[in-house]
């Protein structure tokens, strides 16, 4: 009876303490919520952080850019970031008038206006009012005139939009409390992941240069997602599956080992869609956003690999200079680990933030078992399990 007394108080004790370092936590958040950014503090120009990642991500595709997808850096992608009030557009010259969205090609905004008291790098910059708070570039890409160009907001604004969104979704009383500044580093982290992200909106860019009518065709059928049916349980353990078994094939050293997780996964692919009762245009849904994020997803992550191995590349250095949050991408490795830890809880939520993370491992392994599958994966009806299925077809060791 003492040692369970003993046993008892020592618990009793534990939770005493968790429950008071808890609630002392909740009190510390609530307090510094009540000092998080309501606005940009640089609203009608850009910030010289905010230059130095759009400077470092154009660093990146010239110099790397062809190492990620071939002759990348023949093309030249501007940028349009917005805020809460302006969208400012870097790299080009007299632009015309707004930006057209893609791919309904709707022509929106207005003229934009070179910005004569600031300047790009000593380049210009232009800029123009958001007249209605529901209408900006968003976070994709569009065309100015001909140009297809990169949007994303700033990152002082992406930081601001994820505190209020999160807001206007939780209770009001775990609003107060809740850590958003601790998410926001987790999910956002540094100035590299930022700067990824500007070239993932670059690669949809790409794509839109490329092969506009696929990118059409990839993201018109995106109107397919309230119907798709997430909640279906066969469906939902299927992806479960192909999530755990592209996972182990990426990290297998083994050829044979790869070969086999990568046939396994197909395999699993296939009774799901059948298991499911998949519709020909459901199926065709998965296909296509695979193709359109997943493999923008894979640029995003693979060019900050590349940057990582610090090799061949070298930071642009006004950056450098300006932004002490930027390490020169080494915690990049680290952030593409749990982007790939990321695909399990991926695969376990409703929407199509795991097309991201499934295109994105597929590629990832395409650059292992296929080389040359980057010159077909741009043409008409070839998407990525259909290359991962054309290697697993293969007779060779």
């Amino acid at each position: 009876m003492k040692i369970l007394k003993k046993v008892l108080s020592v618990v009793f004790k534990v939770l005493k303490w968790s429950l008071l370092t808890v609630l002392l936590i909740l009190c510390i958040s609530a307090i510094y919520n009540q000092f998080l950014p309501e606005e940009s503090d640089q609203v009608e120009y850009l910030s010289k952080a905010q230059k130095g990642y759009i400077l470092e991500a154009f660093h990146l595709q010239s110099n790397l850019g062809d190492k990620i997808f071939p002759n990348w850096s023949d093309h030249s992608v501007p940028v349009i970031v917005y805020n809460e009030k302006y969208a400012f557009l870097v790299g080009m010259k007299n632009p015309d008038d707004g930006w057209k969205k893609m791919p309904a090609d709707i022509l929106r905004g207005e003229e934009w206006t070179a910005i004569q008291s600031d300047d790009f790098f000593g380049d210009s910059y232009y800029r123009q009012r958001l007249r209605e708070q529901e209408i900006t570039p968003e976070n994709f890409t569009v065309k100015v005139g001909d140009r297809w160009v990169a949007t994303l907001q700033t990152r002082e604004y992406a930081e601001i939009a994820f505190y209020n969104g999160f807001k206007e979704e939780l209770p009001a009383v775990v609003s107060s409390v809740f850590p958003y500044k601790l998410f926001w580093n987790i999910i956002m982290g540094n100035s590299e992941n930022y700067i990824a992200g500007l070239i993932h909106e670059s690669f949809h860019a790409i794509q839109g240069m490329r092969v506009p009518d696929r990118l059409s065709s990839a993201e018109n059928i995106n109107s397919v997602e309230s119907k798709y049916p997430w909640g279906n349980e066969k469906n939902q353990q299927g992806w479960t599956q192909e999530a755990d078994l592209l996972i182990k094939a990426y990290h297998s050293s083994s050829k044979s080992e790869t070969r086999e997780l990568i046939n396994r996964f197909l395999e699993v692919r296939e009774d799901r869609r059948i298991n499911a009762d998949l519709t020909v245009e459901e199926i065709r849904y998965e296909k296509e956003r695979e193709w359109l994020e997943g493999m923008a997803k894979y640029a995003e992550l693979k060019m900050g690999l590349i940057a990582a191995e610090r090799t061949n590349y070298t930071p642009e250095p006004r950056l450098l200079d300006i932004d002490s949050d930027f390490n020169s991408y080494q915690s990049f490795e680290s952030y593409f680990v749990n982007q790939v830890a990321e695909t399990k809880r991926a695969v376990a939520r409703n929407g199509e933030n795991r097309f991201y993370h499934i295109g994105m491992l597929q590629a990832m392994l395409l650059d292992r078992v296929r080389v040359g599958w980057k010159s077909q994966v741009f043409q008409e009806g070839v998407y990525l399990d259909d290359l991962l299925s054309n290697f697993a077809d293969m007779n060779t060791d």
